[in-house]
Order: C-alpha cells, then sequence, then structure tokens
C-alpha cells in the first residue's frame, strides 16, 4: 500500500509490474506501479466489493471515489457498457495507471480524474468505492461528505470498510449525517455498507 498512496505526486520511485482481477465475469491485467494503493495485488476489500455488490445501473454517469488504477471503474464499465464511469483520485500516477488500463481493456466509456476537473453539476447513478480510511477521519469525512450527496434520486453507494479501521463507526456517522447506511455484506473483516441518497426537499421545502 505505501504511505504516499494519496499523495498528488508520490516521491516512491516507481517499479512497474502487473496483477490480475479475476471475477466469475471478467479477467483484467491490470498495470501497477509503487506509489499506488495496493501495487502488489487487488486489495482484498475491492475484490469483496465487487464480488457482492449488485449490479450497477444500465446508463447513467457511475462513479469510483478513490479510484487507484482502476479495478473498481474498469469492472463498473466492462458490466455497465452503456453507462459513463468516472474515477477519480489525488494520486496522478494512479490515474496516469488506470487511463493506461482503460486502453488495454478497450474500455471508452471510463474517464480518470482528479476532482476537481469533474464537472460540479455531474450526478451518479451509482458509486462504488474503497475509500481511503488512511488519510484520516477528518479528511475521509470531508471526502464523502463532498461525493454521496451527487447520488441521483434513488441512487446508491457501496463502501467497503475493514471492521477494525472503523466500518461500524462509519456507518453510524453516515446515518447521522442524513445518509442512511446500511450493511450488506460481511466477509473476512470487511464490511459493504450500502448507502442512499439524501431526500430532496419538494418545492414546499419538505423532504420526499
Amino acid at each position: 500500500m505505501g504511505e504516499h498512496y494519496f499523495a498528488e505526486r508520490p516521491g516512491t520511485a516507481s517499479r512497474r509490474r502487473t496483477v490480475d482481477l479475476v471475477l466469475p465475469d471478467l479477467h483484467l491485467r491490470l498495470d501497477t506501479d509503487a506509489g499506488v494503493f495496493s501495487p502488489d495485488r487487488i486489495d482484498p476489500g475491492t475484490r469483496i466489493l465487487l464480488e457482492t455488490v449488485p449490479a450497477p445501473p444500465p446508463t447513467g454517469d457511475l462513479l469510483d471515489l478513490g479510484c487507484g488504477y482502476g479495478p473498481i471503474a474498469l469492472t463498473l464499465a466492462k458490466r455497465s457498457s452503456q453507462s459513463m464511469v468516472w474515477g477519480v483520485d489525488v494520486n496522478r500516477r494512479a490515474l496516469e495507471l488506470a487511463e493506461g488500463n482503460a486502453q488495454t481493456a478497450g474500455l471508452d466509456n471510463v474517464r480518470f480524474r482528479v476532482a476537481d476537473d469533474i464537472d460540479p453539476g455531474l450526478r451518479f447513478a451509482a458509486i462504488w468505492s474503497n475509500p481511503p480510511i488512511r488519510v484520516g477521519k477528518t479528511a475521509l469525512h470531508d471526502l464523502l461528505l463532498a461525493w454521496l450527496p451527487r447520488l441521483t434520486p434513488g441512487g446508491a453507494a457501496h463502501l467497503v470498510v475493514q471492521r477494525h479501521l472503523g466500518s461500524d463507526s462509519l456507518q453510524r456517522w453516515l446515518d447521522g449525517q442524513g445518509l442512511p447506511a446500511e450493511r450488506v455484506a460481511s466477509r473476512s473483516g470487511y464490511r459493504v455498507l450500502r448507502v442512499t441518497a439524501r431526500p430532496e426537499p419538494d418545492t414546499e421545502g419538505t423532504t420526499r
């Protein structure tokens, strides 16, 4: 994993390698590098998320928040070929890898960007994320509050978090923010949380 995976430009010397993502419905060979999240293997949390989430919406804009070198975003793009998938990360080395991995996989319905390059008016039918827990609680909360409210009505986010890194407390915090969260899967010390969109106020100022 390394301590620099959430830096914009990692100072770690490059050390390229490949990993394989093998799921029942797809096989992707992905380029990785030092200074990005989980460069030596597909992170177990990412694998659990991808093996347990329901199928993504068939159309619309979909988001991988904290995309790294792209395993979640590319899976979204493969499983929902008529959608547009957005991968967001601060790590530019990871974003370059993800772009290359999309090209290798022949996927043209996925884009990788830093947050400031995403249209602030864009809304997402689904968000999948293995969020960067190690950035610290305050930064994590700010990140989630910036993106989860951008779900479309009826949309849902699926987040995978290790239990010993605070999945249960995160679930309670999300509920307290008006972002209803429920545990939908649990395996090997990981929890998958489903977070639903905040109700939108109607024209009279009440929620619906």
